[in-house]
């Protein structure tokens, strides 16, 4: 196995940085995505497809600060937009025009959302969603996905990265962390991904108890697996009859075409919640859903839910959304989602060709790695891949310059082209055969 110290010898100063962060930053982050082994390097600035550390080192970045940045970084048309809001203020006590324009943009392009309301992540935005269903339906337990991940609130804060050597109890989920109150698990119930029988069991035991049911129609947590069309259709079926709320969590699969992940699936959920490109770079979250729905957040009705947030719908994020939107046409998420398919079927190629046991993943801009003879389909199925060739991956992929999740997935953006393309595979090519090739029983 080759020697991993590439990446350790030219992050000397990041290491340094990581050390002193340490000292007021439990572990030196605030951001557990941010982290990955041996240590994060630390960012000087980013342009396009790169990003630029302290050492002076260049990354070609296919993490894009978690999918977000799908123009590439510092995109002009976006940089010119918050720099001119900057010379009119940074947020104000009180509305903006700016708030009308990107929830219009959004309402027109995601057939099932009449309107939307902004908050600052997609953590508050699937917060958000969840109260908006137990206060509509009048019912306080919920059902997600197996692995799912939709933030770090208490009631999405089960069954996300539990260990699967403990056979799933019904649809009983596990704590994330020590302490967290019983009757979270107890209003929270889980269940496989893209399994029907599952789905249907759920909802004759306990369909009547249930607000809604939450889940990512592209599960990012999986390496962005696509539902199957029979499981989105039958999940929309039942919970239509139950009167159970369907909540879709496209903070990441957004960006797959013009109306979302619903879109190209064809099925309209109850609420969506949104993030990452939205916001252009910005922080940001929000759902939304039909007149009916919403109307609960109405402040000349009571209203029925008070929602408030100093930074919410502030005039940096929504310019940068709107700069970001206006850029993507129907055109560009075609021209991104052939470039995704690309890079999956050569990515397979290079595994296939050196006899190294693989799946890769994905759907339009997204991609995902893992290492196993089987498909990949739910968590469970993810898990049982080997993570040790997956972290080998990883890290091989830094050591050649190469930015990717910690978990070997990573996304396209309208700055890709045919030289990125190239590297992406050429490195994932001499990582295979120089070290995974090695490990391969």
């Amino acid at each position: 196995m080759e020697e991993y110290g590439i990446y350790e010898k030219l992050t000397t100063k990041s290491h340094s940085m990581n050390i002193e962060a340490e000292n007021y930053l439990p572990g030196g982050s605030s951001r557990a995505a941010a982290y990955f082994e041996p240590y994060p390097f630390f960012a000087d600035r980013a342009e396009g497809h790169y990003i630029y550390d302290v050492d002076g080192n260049k990354f070609l970045d296919f993490m894009l600060n978690a999918t977000t940045h799908i123009l590439g970084h510092n995109n002009p048309l976006v940089a010119d937009a918050v720099k001119k809001q900057i010379g009119k203020g940074l947020s104000y006590g009180v509305p903006a025009e700016s708030q009308i324009k990107l929830s219009k943009m959004i309402c027109d392009r995601v057939e099932s959302v009449d309107k939307i309301r902004f908050t600052n992540s997609g953590t508050e935005a699937t917060l958000n969603a969840i109260r908006l269903a137990r206060a509509f339906t009048g019912r306080h337990k919920i059902a997600k996905i197996e692995g799912g991940y939709h933030g770090t609130h208490e009631y999405v804060s089960v069954s996300v990265s539990h260990d699967i050597t403990s056979k799933q109890n019904g649809f009983l989920g596990a704590p994330e962390w020590p302490g967290q109150p019983p009757s979270v698990l107890q209003d929270v119930l889980v269940f496989p991904y893209n399994d029907i029988s599952a789905v249907e069991n759920l909802i004759s035991k306990h369909g009547n108890e249930l607000a809604c049911i939450i889940l990512e129609p592209v599960f990012s947590n999986i390496g962005y697996v696509p539902a199957s069309q029979e499981f989105i259709n039958k999940l929309r079926e039942v919970t239509v009859k139950a009167g159970i709320l369907l909540i879709f969590d496209e903070v990441q699969s957004f960006r797959l075409s013009h109306g979302g992940a619903q879109e190209k699936l064809g099925v309209k959920p109850d609420l969506t919640t949104f993030g990452k490109i939205i916001g252009g770079g910005m922080p940001v979250g929000a759902w939304g859903g039909s007149k009916d729905l919403m109307e609960l957040y109405n402040p000349l009705n009571g209203p029925v839910i008070e929602h408030s947030g100093t930074f919410n719908a502030n005039p940096m994020t929504m310019v940068a959304g709107e700069a970001t939107l206006r850029q993507l046409t129907k055109e560009k998420y075609f021209e991104l989602n052939q470039m995704g398919k690309r890079v999956r079927l050569e990515l397979q190629a290079v595994f296939d060709e050196l006899e190294i046991p693989a799946r890769v993943t994905g759907i339009g801009s997204l991609f995902g790695m893992h290492f196993a003879n089987h498909d990949v389909v739910d968590y469970r199925t993810m898990k049982l891949a080997d993570q040790h060739m997956k972290k080998a991956m990883f890290k091989g992929m830094l050591d050649r310059g190469i930015l990717l999740f910690g978990k070997c997935t990573g996304a396209l953006s309208l700055a890709t082209g045919e030289k990125e393309i190239e590297q992406l595979i050429d490195s994932a090519t001499d990582v295979a055969s120089t070290t995974l090739k090695t490990m391969v029983v």
